[in-house]
């Protein structure tokens, strides 16, 4: 079992940035790759980052990309999501998820261990 401890939500104004942290513990040594999603109230929840443990390889959803940034600490076994130009579109729960097989896919059907949720609120 892999658990899961996200931080660094807040109330950002539009323009602003937050950096959003996921720390893991337990059998980290079965995660292959780690994703970011978030859920919007009233919204589906969707991907939004992704990176592979080892190589590192990061996936974006276009919504994102250029403005978010995922990057890992292996060795402390955190990931983290930089998030520049925050827009109130961005507002939303954003969870930290892990899955115990290569990336495939950006569903979060693939991600096996999730956490508790950090809310992010951009104000406009």
């Amino acid at each position: 079992q892999v658990q899961l401890v996200e931080s660094g939500g807040g109330l950002v104004q539009a323009g602003g940035s937050l950096r959003l942290s996921c720390a893991a513990s337990g059998r980290t040594f079965s995660i292959y790759a780690m994703g970011w999603f978030r859920q919007a109230p009233g919204k589906e929840r969707e991907f939004v980052a992704g990176i592979n443990w080892a190589g590192g390889s990061t996936y974006y959803a276009d919504s994102v990309k250029g403005r978010f940034t995922i990057s890992r600490d292996n060795a402390k076994n955190t990931v983290y999501l930089q998030m520049n130009s925050l827009k109130p579109e961005d507002a939303a729960l954003y969870y930290c998820a892990a899955r115990d097989r290569p990336w495939g896919s950006k569903s979060a059907a693939d991600f096996g261990s999730w956490g508790q949720g950090t809310q992010v609120t951009v104000s406009s």
